[in-house]
């Protein structure tokens, strides 16, 4: 609800220029991108579910600053404890599901349907306080609340097996974290990549829903709302296919829908047509984002903290850059020239994604195992 709220109520409630909005939003990536590597040491060398509980409390914390928030520094500010929060949080989670990759590969597919799931209920409940209360601090002292319940949830959870010391060593010396990131390299170009342009695409979109068809809150909610469901419903069952027709072939499709997505916008005419076209980006993100973190995973399992925090610092530096160049096109070039850059960019994934698998030298397709409801997932 974050990543769509507050570009828009930066330019609301703010007056922030389309650039302003971009810097914004690029500013807690930025922040996030050099917590990463103390995140990724942290969730190798602690019990990962304290941590993450941090993170969650530095995001009700960021939350509480965007709601008492007058002014672009005092934005700025919340960002910054939000971009800390987030690299603690993401990092120690995706590290505590990885550690079931092996016995059930579908876990990072089940992870993103859980997390999507969550998405939609906040467009929900966001936009039922807004239209009771019409103020964005209200919502965003929900959502403060809401990540105090999960930092609860999260301190409360059992401790795991610990690492062994060995494991522990190699993944938190500087030598450890260059290894990594020359043997992840190709996976790092291609995240960087798509996550430059689907984030550049998002925030265009935001824009342009916002300026062209001067929708407001809520009718931009609805939007993105078809898209958030599907991104919540369908991660399980793509995995199911990525089964049958690998992985390689598994990113050429997610690359082509997101692509087709992007340069379909340029021609869209009309909110409900913008809707129906964002599905297919949801389904797209649906396929690759799981078979992305289950490779990294599969690497090196005993260093899931520093890895993971390698390639989500990739993820954000793509977004990052996506984000902050969108407002500049926006104002500077055509709306349908944007699409066009952005598709470009995207479909590129669909020969890159493949190189970067059959360069980390991991199967294509994950091997089958059964998950059953008694086992545990925390």
């Amino acid at each position: 609800m974050l990543d769509f709220l507050i570009p828009l109520w930066a330019g609301i409630a703010l007056g922030a220029s389309p650039a302003q909005v971009g810097f914004l939003v690029a500013l807690e990536m930025i922040v996030s991108v050099i917590a990463r590597p103390i995140a990724g040491h942290l969730a190798d060398s602690r019990k990962r579910e304290r941590i993450a509980g941090l993170g969650a409390l530095l995001y009700a914390l960021s939350c509480c600053g965007y709601a008492v928030a007058g002014s672009l520094p005092l934005a700025y500010t919340a960002a910054t404890v939000g971009g800390i929060g987030g690299a603690l949080l993401w990092v120690s989670l995706r590290a505590m599901v990885g550690e079931h990759l092996p016995q059930d590969s579908g876990v990072f597919a089940r992870l993103m349907s859980f997390q999507e799931t969550g998405v939609w209920i906040a467009f929900v409940a966001g936009l039922m306080l807004l239209g009771q209360f019409d103020s964005f601090p209200v919502t965003f002292f929900a959502g403060a609340a809401a990540c105090a319940i999960g930092a609860v949830l999260l301190f409360l959870s059992p401790a795991p097996a610990p690492l062994r010391s060995a494991d522990r060593q190699a993944s938190t010396t500087p030598q450890g974290s260059r290894v990594l990131i020359g043997s992840l390299r190709p996976m790092l170009i291609a995240t960087l990549m798509t996550a430059l342009a689907e984030t550049m695409i998002g925030i265009l979109l935001l824009l342009h829903l916002q300026r062209a068809f001067e929708l407001g809150v809520s009718g931009i909610a609805y939007i993105f709302l078809p898209g958030a469901i599907a991104m919540g419903v369908l991660p399980p069952v793509l995995h199911k296919v990525v089964l049958r027709i690998g992985r390689r072939a598994g990113m050429i499709v997610g690359s082509i829908l997101s692509g087709v997505f992007a340069i379909s916008l340029a021609y869209a005419s009309g909110p409900l047509i913008i809707a129906a076209l964002w599905i297919l980006c949801g389904v797209a993100w649906a396929l690759v984002m799981p078979i992305e973190q289950a490779v990294i995973t599969e690497k090196y399992p005993h260093q899931i903290g520093a890895a993971m925090g390698i390639y989500t610092a990739a993820t954000l530096i793509g977004a990052a850059i996506g984000a902050s160049s969108a407002g500049m096109l926006y104002d500077a070039a055509s709306w349908q020239l944007t699409c066009f850059i952005a598709g470009g960019v995207i479909l590129s994934g669909a020969i890159v994604g493949p190189w970067a698998l059959r360069k980390l030298g991991v199967m294509d397709k994950p091997l089958h195992s059964d998950f059953t409801p008694t086992t545990s997932h925390q």
